[in-house]
């Protein structure tokens, strides 16, 4: 009996989560003061250049950038998400439709009015121009 009361201890749940924390926080510290002490400590003018893809930098640093980058970026964005929340919904539907959790229509008016939304906001962004790089 007294096993059984020790199992179902809630501080016995949490001894997985804490170890992962402590292994994770641990890792990390090693990894900080290893690349510290073994890392090499070599300074000169070569370290001190700016590096930008392997070339030398010209122009000035403070250069405007079109909006368009940002706004592109943004969309991309989005449609990982969505990309994020299609993962999930897969893999509810199939039962849906065998009968299992039932509403398979309304999962899928769901999903329509998802990507509906997307599609809306993507065909604006082409409309503004933001994909035509001249």
């Amino acid at each position: 009996m007294h096993e059984f009361l020790a199992q179902t201890d809630p501080r016995n749940a949490w001894l997985p989560v804490m170890l992962l924390i402590v292994i994770g926080v641990g890792f990390s510290a090693m990894t900080i003061v290893a690349s510290i002490i073994i890392g090499p400590s070599r300074s000169g003018k070569g370290k001190a250049t700016t590096y930008e893809s392997g070339m030398i930098p010209t122009g000035d640093t403070r250069r405007r950038f079109n909006v368009r980058f940002y706004i592109v970026a943004m969309i991309f964005l989005v449609f990982d998400v969505e990309i994020v929340f299609f993962y999930p919904w897969a893999t509810l539907f199939p039962e849906a439709v065998v009968g299992r959790v039932g509403g398979a229509g309304l999962l899928l008016i769901e999903m329509l009015i998802f990507v509906a939304i997307l599609l809306v906001a993507y065909f604006y962004a082409w409309g503004k121009g933001v994909f035509r790089w001249d």
